[in-house]
């Protein structure tokens, strides 16, 4: 299969060609494209044939869950059983944006779409692209991340073509996306809500609007046996080539630990890459050193994590070292997707 990679401009969106896009989901294929959050992987979320497709062209375990995304809050009635006020709520707060919210699914859904469970993950992403999209493609697009499942999640067409050329036929190039990490997920069919991943909107944010949230201890916590209810839950994520390791700690033990490891990985014959701050990077003695941004700018930490990560892979390294982002907003969130690209292996100093 030729995959077609077809240049978008957000501000100036060419008809025939979002048009083209949709006709493809309509016919069962699948599509990546931007959205605010890191590019999808789409295809027709009422349709089992095409979430199979989905899980293949991703090599993703079929019992993790998809997101189905709409481009209009009409569009959630019609596939679950009841709304709650809380949904409601949130979704005036925060759609479109990088928010997804768990309800119970009625008949419309395929269980192929949600991993076998009786919830389904919804949002509605805020990106043009997305949204002209997702109505073109018949309103409902399962789009878990473009990427080979584990590996980082992709912020560029670029990163998608990688990992999915000649898999699917069609990748809508929108340029970089903004925010750089996943939705946050909230949980509304339990008692008290649950945020289940973490991600630009925080549970602070969230109980502003509803109240009282609980946070899924798996957020931080090694993998459980139990069966994922939404994505990124319960296998290892976000992954480069190499292993990766944090180390955590008072900024210079950690940088005097890293210099240690990466001097001991390099004398074994290994190549060693060094995730940094642009207030430690010069601290660094070896090893390839990237920056991920200042600390006091979340925004861009989280927006460069994946980048970065696809960069070393590029450049073939071994082993990475990474510093311990426990920032203050979406911090948490970093420190998801970095825990569950190290497998957990965290030294602290």
């Amino acid at each position: 299969m030729k995959t077609e990679i077809v240049k978008i401009d957000s501000e100036h969106i060419e008809e025939d060609r979002i048009r083209r896009a949709g006709d493809i989901i309509k016919e069962g294929g699948l599509v990546a494209f931007p959205t605010e959050t890191v590019y999808g992987l789409g295809g027709d979320a009422l349709d089992a044939d095409s979430s199979r497709k989905i899980y293949a062209a991703k090599g993703r375990p079929s019992d993790n869950p998809l997101i189905v995304h709409i481009a209009d809050f009409a569009e959630l009635e019609k596939i679950v059983t009841e709304v709650p006020k809380e949904a409601v709520q949130l979704a005036d707060a925060f759609w479109p944006g990088p928010l997804t919210m768990i309800l119970n699914k009625n008949e419309k859904v395929p269980y192929e779409t949600t991993g076998g469970m009786d919830t389904v993950a919804i949002r509605m992403p805020s990106h043009p692209v997305a949204l002209a999209f997702i109505r073109a493609g018949g309103g409902y697009i399962a789009g878990p991340s473009a990427n080979t499942s584990g590996k980082p999640s992709p912020t560029l067409a670029e990163h998608v073509a990688l990992d999915l050329d000649g898999k699917i036929p069609m990748i809508l190039d929108g340029g970089e996306v903004g925010i750089g990490i996943e939705s946050t997920i909230v949980d509304l069919t339990e008692d008290v809500p649950m945020i289940l991943r973490p991600g630009y909107i925080t549970p602070e944010m969230i109980e502003k609007v509803i109240g009282e949230v609980k946070v899924d201890p798996g957020i931080i916590a090694s993998d459980s046996a139990k069966k994922p209810k939404a994505p990124g839950m319960k296998y290892k994520h976000y992954a480069p080539k190499a292993d990766l390791v944090l180390v955590d700690g008072e900024s210079g033990a950690v940088v005097e630990k890293i210099n240690t490891l990466a001097q001991e990985m390099e004398a074994q014959g290994k190549k060693v890459g060094i995730i940094a701050t642009d207030e430690t990077e010069k601290y660094y003695k070896t090893g390839e050193i990237l920056s991920i941004g200042a600390r006091d700018d979340e925004d861009a930490i989280a927006r460069h994590l994946y980048r970065i990560l696809r960069e070393f892979d590029d450049m073939d390294v071994e082993q990475i070292y990474s510093e311990s982002f426990e920032t203050p907003r979406i911090g948490q969130a970093i420190m998801n997707r970095l825990l569950k690209a190290a497998g957990h292996q965290v030294i602290h100093v």
